[in-house]
C-alpha cells in the first residue's frame, strides 16, 4: 500500500486518509494535533477502546451519537451511569453495543472522576517521548510501529490504576491521534506544516485512531 495519496483539493496526504471527506477533514484537523484537558482525554480514552477490532473510520461516524449518549464523555455523569443506563447503551445501534466496553467506559470514568483536576492530561502526557530526544519522521507505514515503550509503560501506568481497555496498542493509538507523537509520514502536508512552525521535524498503524 501506498504511504501517501494525492487528494482532487491538491494536497498529498498519508494515505490511510483514501478519498473519505470526513477521514481526511480528521486526517488535517484532528489527527497528530496536540490534545489536552480530563474531558477530551477520557473520551479519546473511551473510543479507542471501543474501537478494538474495528477499524477508526466506523468509531468516527458513531462519535457523534457516542457523545450524545455518554454525556459528552464527562466523567462525573458517565461515573454515575447505573444497570439501565448500560442495557440502554446495549441497545443503541448508533454506538458499539460491547458490553464489556460499555461498563469499563462507565468504571473508567468513576477513576477519572476521583482524581484531581488536570491528574489525568499530566499523567497521560508525562509518557510523551521529550522533544529533546526527537526521531525521525516516518518514511512510509513500515517506519510507524504499532507499540512503543511510551505505549507500554502508559499502558502499565492506567492498569495499576484500575483502568480497563487501555493495551500497549490502544495506548499508541491514542499517542498518536492526540499529537503526543506526531506520525504524518514524510511528503503529507501536515507534516510539512509541523516542520515548518517548528524549524525542524517536530517530535509529535494500520491502526489509525
Amino acid at each position: 500500500m501506498a504511504s501517501l495519496l494525492t487528494a482532487t483539493d491538491g494536497r498529498t496526504r498519508c494515505a490511510w486518509v483514501g478519498d473519505d471527506d470526513e477521514y481526511r477533514r480528521y486526517h488535517d484537523e484532528e489527527w497528530g494535533r496536540p490534545l489536552r484537558g480530563d474531558r477530551a482525554l477520557f473520551e479519546k480514552m473511551a473510543l479507542e477502546g471501543f474501537q478494538a477490532g474495528l477499524s477508526w473510520i466506523t468509531i468516527l461516524r458513531k462519535r457523534p451519537r457516542f457523545r450524545e449518549v455518554f454525556a459528552g464523555f464527562d466523567p462525573a455523569l458517565v461515573a454515575a451511569f447505573g444497570p439501565d443506563d448500560v442495557e440502554r447503551l446495549m441497545a443503541d445501534a448508533g454506538i458499539i453495543r460491547n458490553r464489556a466496553k460499555i461498563e469499563a467506559t462507565i468504571s473508567n470514568a468513576a477513576l477519572v472522576r476521583d482524581m484531581a483536576e488536570g491528574e489525568l492530561d499530566a499523567l497521560m502526557w508525562s509518557f510523551a517521548p521529550p522533544a529533546s530526544r526527537p526521531r525521525p519522521r516516518p518514511r512510509d507505514f513500515g517506519d510507524v510501529p504499532a507499540v512503543t515503550a511510551e505505549s507500554t509503560a502508559l499502558s502499565r501506568a492506567l492498569r495499576a490504576r484500575g483502568f480497563r481497555f487501555v493495551g500497549p496498542t490502544t495506548m499508541y493509538a491514542l499517542m498518536q491521534s492526540a499529537g503526543m507523537v506526531d506520525d504524518h509520514v514524510e511528503g503529507c502536508w501536515r507534516a510539512d506544516t509541523v516542520a515548518d512552525a517548528s524549524g525542524g521535524e517536530s517530535e509529535v498503524s494500520d491502526r489509525i485512531g
